[in-house]
C-alpha cells in the first residue's frame, strides 16, 4: 500500500512561500496606531465639558473635534493614564502643568489626575499655542505646529522652523515643509511628526463624522 508523499511540489512551496510574505508585509503595515479608530464610549461623558471650555478659549467656532481627537490620542480618554514622563487626560508632564497656571491662572491649582482640570488645561494650552503662530497663515500648516508643539515643546518647534528655513524649506508651512527638517533624536523625531498627522487627518475626521462640533482643520486635507 503506497503512502501519499508529505514532500509539496515545487510550485505550491513558492507559494506559499508569497503567501506568507505578504502577510507579513500586510502585519507589519498595518500599525495599531494606523488601524480604524474608534470612539471610546467613555468619551461621551467628557464632551460637554470639553465644547464648554473650548468655546471658553476660541469662541463659538471652537475646535471641538480637533481637541477630541487630540486627547483621544493623548490617552484614550483614560483618566488615570499614565507614561514615563506625563499623567492624566490630556498627558501633562509635571514641569507643564505647573507652568501653564502661568499663562492661565484661573485653571487653579495643577491635578493631572483630575479630568476636568486635564480637559480646561488643554484648551488653555491649545489656545496659547495656537495665539504663538500668528505668522502661520493657514489654518491646517497652524494647527500643525500648535499640535507639534504640545506633544514636543513650544522650544524644539523654534528650532525646527528656523532650521527648514535655513534649509530653504517654508518656515510657516508644516506639511512638506517644516515637518521635514529637525535635530530631534530619531524616535522623538518620528513620534512628534506623526502626531499632527494622525490627529489631523485620521481622528479628527471621525470626531467631525460623529457631530463634535468645530468643523475640520484641514477640511482639504494635507496642503
Amino acid at each position: 500500500m503506497s503512502r501519499r508523499s508529505s514532500v509539496q511540489p515545487p510550485g505550491a512551496l513558492i507559494a506559499l512561500f508569497w503567501l506568507g510574505m505578504a502577510l507579513i508585509l500586510l502585519a507589519l503595515a498595518v500599525s495599531p496606531a494606523e488601524a480604524s479608530p474608534r470612539i471610546p464610549l467613555r468619551a461621551d461623558g467628557y464632551a460637554k465639558l470639553l465644547e464648554r471650555e473650548a468655546v471658553a478659549r476660541f469662541g463659538l467656532r471652537a475646535p471641538v473635534a480637533l481637541l477630541a481627537a487630540q486627547l483621544h490620542q493623548e490617552s484614550a480618554w483614560r483618566p488615570d493614564a499614565q507614561s514615563p514622563y506625563a499623567m492624566g487626560l490630556a498627558q501633562f508632564t509635571a514641569p507643564t502643568s505647573k507652568w501653564i497656571g502661568t499663562v492661565c491662572p484661573d485653571l487653579g491649582p495643577p491635578d493631572v489626575w483630575d479630568a476636568r482640570w486635564s480637559i480646561r488645561a488643554q484648551a488653555c494650552y491649545m489656545r496659547h499655542l495656537h495665539a504663538q503662530l500668528a505668522d502661520v497663515p493657514v489654518a491646517c500648516e497652524r494647527w500643525a505646529m500648535a499640535l507639534s508643539a504640545y506633544n514636543g515643546g513650544q522650544g524644539w518647534l523654534r528650532r525646527d522652523r528656523r532650521r527648514a528655513s535655513a534649509q530653504g524649506a517654508d518656515p510657516a508651512r508644516w506639511y512638506g515643509h517644516v515637518e521635514l527638517h529637525s535635530g530631534r533624536a530619531s524616535w522623538a523625531f518620528r513620534e512628534n511628526r506623526e502626531y499632527p498627522r494622525r490627529i489631523q487627518l485620521v481622528l479628527e475626521p471621525l470626531y467631525s463624522a460623529a457631530g463634535w462640533p468645530g468643523g475640520l482643520s484641514c477640511p482639504q486635507g494635507v496642503p
